[in-house]
């Protein structure tokens, strides 16, 4: 996969949005995530988990990095295991942070040719 500054990559990111089922309280969500094994089973291997947070009133929101060849993995794995506990949402994503920097340079740069 090439990367956005143009560099292969063979891994990517992957962001994971697991909205909570508000038909049930705590207890039965953890209940069925322990039935399911999720705390063991997800994400699977090959997969590190770059973030993990709690978005009060949506749910968990997971960042993954993964060879890209594992996708079809996770996304079993979800549905082996999330499902009946959380909606998901996928998206893949990138570090933009880097790009910033560079795009911020970049444009100071131009900034300063036409202030000359």
């Amino acid at each position: 996969m090439s990367g956005i500054d143009g560099g292969m990559d063979d891994t990517m990111l992957l962001t994971v949005v697991l909205r909570h089922d508000q038909s049930q309280n705590l207890a039965q969500l953890q209940g069925r995530l322990d039935e399911n094994d999720w705390w063991h089973g997800f994400p699977p291997e090959g997969c590190e988990i770059v973030s993990w947070v709690v978005a009060m009133g949506l749910g968990q929101v997971v960042t993954l990095r993964l060879p890209a060849d594992r996708l079809a993995a996770v996304n079993v794995e979800l549905e082996r295991r999330a499902w009946g506990t959380f909606q998901t949402d996928f998206y893949p994503t990138y570090d933009f942070a880097p790009v910033r920097v560079r795009l911020t340079e970049e444009s100071d740069a131009r900034r300063a040719v036409r202030a000359s």
